[in-house]
């Protein structure tokens, strides 16, 4: 099954797997309580998920699927190279994380590892990992479980530099939530401002 809210996205991974004879997709769909649905009913043995859906992320999309269709593998999909979400996903219980900018070779090496019964991070997150390991060994990063799926969503945004209130736009939710979502981040790293939050986030390697 392929999650994505995308359509192009979606058909774009439908149409790439159909080449292959050894995949068959049964469900393609951008509804993540429909998405929910159909693991339940059809159990997968796979399952394409973008992390980066509204108003229903991939991460509270995942816990469901964990919960109705603990056997269907799931690979996060994200257009987010930072460690810290691949670290978050494959803890709730994804087998795989590949970013949008893997190509479809690594997909599919992806797919056959997790298939396989292994786990498999994108070649991009793992030369994110290694390149802060080497020049920054030894720098402490806090614990991303501080935070919660929204707040690291935010984050995101905040790394991009959008205001609080295009930040509302994207994710359907009022400036004012997004500010109190800012002040949450900030008080759990213990950190002053947005700017100092920047450069955190850099030396952490997220």
């Amino acid at each position: 099954m392929i999650v994505d809210d995308h359509t192009l996205t979606r058909e774009i991974w439908a149409k790439a797997l159909s080449l292959d004879e050894r995949f068959e997709v049964i469900a393609i769909t951008g509804d993540g309580p429909q998405a929910i649905e159909i693991a339940r009913e059809k159990r997968p043995q796979l399952i394409l998920l973008d992390i980066n859906m509204s108003p229903m992320t991939g991460f509270e999309v995942l816990a469901q699927i964990r919960k109705y269709a603990p056997a269907s593998r799931v690979i996060g999909v994200s257009m987010y190279s930072q460690p810290a979400y691949a670290r978050k996903l494959l803890r709730e219980g994804a087998r795989g994380y590949v970013t949008k900018n893997s190509s479809r070779v690594e997909l599919l090496f992806a797919i056959e590892e997790v298939m396989a019964g292994r786990s498999y991070l994108c070649k991009e997150v793992q030369d994110i990992v290694k390149s802060k390991a080497e020049s920054a060994p030894g720098e402490p990063t806090a614990s991303i479980n501080l935070l919660s799926e929204r707040e690291l969503e935010i984050i995101g945004y905040i790394r991009q530099g959008l205001s609080s209130r295009e930040i509302g736009a994207l994710l359907f939710i009022t400036p004012q939530t997004v500010e109190v979502h800012r002040h949450n981040i900030l008080k759990k790293l213990k950190i002053k401002n947005a700017a100092a939050l920047i450069q955190f986030i850099n030396k952490a390697g997220w």
